[in-house]
């Protein structure tokens, strides 16, 4: 068992680093008042010095990492466990990096549905856009008025009128939908609702500009709208129409499109988030030993060290579980790693939502303020318990399957 990077993943971090350290930590203050200043703040992509970092990204081959393969002419033929120390890296700066890479979500796994289940006309249209960054896009599946943490319970309906869908239904916390520059929404909806109920859904992509697509309004995530990843919008289809070559892959395959969707997409998450953690350990470190109180400093304080140290291991113990799990789906495939997928999903959000937790604490109000990015990080952490599925839904599959695999154990 060989735990040291390959040559190649060692080249990659070095020209990350550099990137991050000369251009990407700079531009983050420039960011923020950028976008303060843009007419529309939600076109977080129109802030000049996010144009800058794309190019000087792409100048430098640091494009679309995200997508797994030697083979692949769009990716940048990395497999997962390459891309994992990468994605760990740009989630130090989670409103600037990804997206300077093309490696922000939802944009990565709609990519990943264009390229997996698209068809020529529907990768030409939409997915050469995407790659080119030139385009934003949406995902739109979770509904307000269903428990949308069983997909199968999505009501918005597709019906075919002729050479026709005609699509109904409320959508929300839909990211990156408040950008204007979010062009194409993958739209899941029922096809069929007397099929079986895994063979219910379908996917069809629907342009911006389609007549009774309403994007009504921007949710908050503890207050914080958002604005850098383009925000999570509430919308309404009424009576919208598509081409039925709108159509992704076949009628009834949605949920298994969907599926096939978010394997990938938990784990870049996870992958981001322990680099949220580290960079919180560094400002907890930091802030531990400039501060001083009851007469020495905060890191001589005894529960401080203890945070400290905790932070270390757990966050070590997540990593490894993270690079076996990008490790199992480069060798047997998403399906062969979905026990590992559900494992991190579970685990990640918790542990780092647990770091930030005491390196809020170690800064005191500060940590709470909009002086520091904690307070902020907490708050996108958090949504991660939802994101992708909730917790209680994969700890329900995790152990169904453990069970099962107890059982087997035993008969034999």
């Amino acid at each position: 068992m060989d735990f040291a990077h390959d040559a190649r993943t060692l080249e990659m971090q070095d020209a990350l680093r550099d990137f991050m350290d000369t251009h990407v930590y700079p531009a983050e203050p420039v960011f923020h008042e950028q976008l303060g200043k843009l007419d529309d703040p939600w076109a977080w992509d129109s802030a000049p010095v996010m144009g800058d970092l794309r190019a000087e990204a792409r100048s430098r081959g640091l494009w679309n990492l995200f997508l797994p393969g030697a083979d692949n002419p769009h990716g940048g033929g990395l497999t997962n466990l390459q891309y994992a120390p990468l994605a760990e890296m740009t989630g130090r700066s989670m409103h600037l990096a990804p997206a300077a890479l093309n490696c922000a979500a939802p944009d990565t796994g709609n990519m990943e549905v264009l390229e997996m289940f698209g068809n020529a006309e529907q990768q030409e249209q939409w997915l050469e856009p995407l790659l080119d960054g030139t385009i934003r896009s949406a995902f739109a599946m979770t509904e307000p008025d269903v428990a949308s943490s069983d997909a199968t319970n999505i009501g918005t309906s597709i019906v075919r009128d002729g050479d026709e869908y005609v699509i109904n239904g409320r959508k929300w916390w839909i990211t990156g939908a408040m950008n204007p520059n979010c062009r194409i929404f993958i739209v899941m909806g029922k096809t069929d609702p007397t099929a079986d109920r895994h063979r219910q859904q379908s996917m069809v992509l629907v342009p911006r500009d389609t007549p009774g697509l309403e994007v009504n309004r921007g949710m908050e995530v503890f207050g914080y709208d958002d604005h850098e990843h383009g925000g999570h919008a509430e919308m309404t289809f009424t009576d919208v129409r598509v081409p039925v070559s709108n159509l992704i892959g076949e009628e009834g395959a949605g949920f298994a499109i969907a599926q096939a969707r978010l394997g990938p997409g938990r784990i870049h998450h996870c992958m981001r988030s322990i680099g949220i953690a580290e960079r919180a350990i560094e400002a907890m470190c930091e802030r531990a030993e400039s501060r001083v109180a009851f007469g020495r400093p905060l890191a001589r304080q005894g529960v401080v060290r203890d945070w400290i140290a905790e932070s270390r291991v757990r966050l070590e113990q997540l990593r490894l579980l993270v690079l076996k799990t990008a490790w199992l789906m480069d060798t047997v495939g998403n399906k062969g790693a979905h026990t590992e997928i559900q494992a991190i999903k579970i685990a990640t959000p918790t542990t780092v939502q647990w770091i930030l937790d005491k390196a809020i604490q170690t800064h005191g109000a500060g940590g709470l303020s909009q002086d520091f990015d904690l307070a902020a990080a907490y708050a996108g952490v958090r949504t991660l318990r939802f994101a992708d599925g909730p917790d209680e839904v994969h700890k329900n599959a995790l152990a169904r399957t453990e069970l099962a695999r107890q059982a087997a154990r035993r008969d034999a």
